[in-house]
């Protein structure tokens, strides 16, 4: 093995696998503080969990990848954190919001385990998929303008260097802002009190119930696999790998379980970082591209221990401009669901529906606005459905 290992290493690869790391963890931790912290996550428990995701999707990326040979990365949820982060605080406290994520660890390896859950979620219809999805980035994405009242001079800076990096390399463009706006940030400090390096894991005891289970647990099993595995197994198989669902799904899933009480959102199959990794960019041999993920893995449990650090930091920031740079880092997950939302004109009155309750914050029996707006734009399209086969 350490043989293979030596051929397989590259150059090419290992600055493949950095650059993802930097890319993925830059272009989502601020969705990411953002959606455990309105889920009410405390400073500390919102530091825990981003240590545990860090090393958790690492290390599951890099033992994947070594027992795959393939390009295998791991993420977390980005989606899942948008949709925390759109929803009113859950009722209880954080520990059901924690309970949430275990439940949907288990829809994920029972997905693994039983294909036609995994293709039941593939059957979801796409406009209603991608307008579920677009509703819940919605709010977020209005905060970069919506913070042009309080800091317009740093805002617009933001701005401008997004839009400019992203005409030169458009994955680059999130990480570039996050970049200024820390910088901004640091020259706009409140408070006072030291920045810790230590690393600290803080237990957050699961606590479950029938509404949080419904309205956050289900909707995050959905966009996590809509938005984030189904997609991941897409750039591996256009690629050409072809790996066992059962092991990537019941991975993931797994690792969901361990590192949810510690704060942790759930984890799954990246797909834009993954294809720097999986595609010609990261090397000509598609055998030799594992090593890649391998390196972004370690790279991600490097940054991992500087997570008190990243999150004291945040903390003593304006609130405004890490919101702003959490939705600016949604704006390309917005244009997708929006184009897939309205791809079809047959389903756009259903897509528009969920759209809205998605969006909206609504909250009926407890349960929020994502799953009622897929239910209602289901039905709609259901009946719609009905009365065309009906009149042929």
């Amino acid at each position: 093995m350490q043989v293979l290992m030596r051929r397989d290493v590259s150059l090419q690869a290992t600055a493949a696998g950095a650059l993802a790391a930097f890319v993925g963890f830059g272009s989502s931790f601020a969705v990411i503080l953002r959606g455990v912290t309105a889920a009410g996550a405390s400073p500390a428990e919102a530091a825990s969990g981003l240590l545990a995701l860090c090393v958790a999707t690492g290390l599951c990326g890099v033992l994947l990848s070594l027992k795959t040979r393939m390009p295998i990365i791991v993420a977390w949820t980005t989606p899942g954190a948008a949709l925390l982060a759109s929803s009113p605080p859950v009722h209880g406290g954080f520990g059901y919001a924690v309970g949430a994520f275990i439940v949907s660890g288990l829809l994920i390896i029972l997905a693994g385990l039983w294909p036609a859950m995994s293709r039941a979620v593939a059957a979801i219809p796409r406009s209603l998929a991608s307008a579920m999805l677009g509703g819940i980035v919605f709010g977020l994405c209005l905060a970069p303008i919506q913070g042009l009242q309080e800091k317009p001079g740093f805002i617009l800076i933001i701005l401008a260097v997004w839009a400019v990096i992203g005409r030169v390399r458009r994955t680059l463009a999130v990480p570039a802002a996050v970049v200024v706006a820390v910088a901004l940030a640091a020259l706009d400090l409140h408070g006072a009190g030291a920045l810790s390096l230590k690393p600290q894991l803080v237990w957050v005891t699961p606590r479950f119930s029938l509404s949080a289970i419904i309205s956050l647990a289900v909707p995050l099993f959905v966009v996590t696999m809509a938005g984030q595995n189904i997609p991941g197994f897409a750039v591996l198989n256009m690629n050409g790998y072809r790996p066992r669902h059962d092991l990537l799904l019941g991975a993931t899933g797994f690792a969901s379980l361990i590192v949810a009480p510690f704060g942790a959102i759930t984890i799954n199959l990246a797909a834009i970082t993954a294809a720097m990794c999986a595609s010609p960019e990261s090397h000509v041999d598609p055998g030799r591209r594992w090593w890649a993920s391998t390196v972004a893995g370690s790279v991600y449990v490097v940054i991992g221990l500087f997570s008190g650090l990243i999150t004291t930091f945040i903390a003593l920031s304006s609130p405004v401009l890490i919101t702003a740079v959490a939705g600016i880092a949604l704006f390309g997950a917005l244009g997708s669901a929006v184009a897939g939302a309205t791809a079809e004109p047959a389903e756009r009155d259903a897509a528009m529906v969920t759209f809205i309750f998605a969006a909206s914050g609504f909250r009926i029996l407890g349960i929020g606005g994502a799953f009622w707006g897929l239910l209602v734009g289901g039905t709609i399209l259901a009946i719609q459905h009905h009365r065309r086969k009906r009149d042929t």
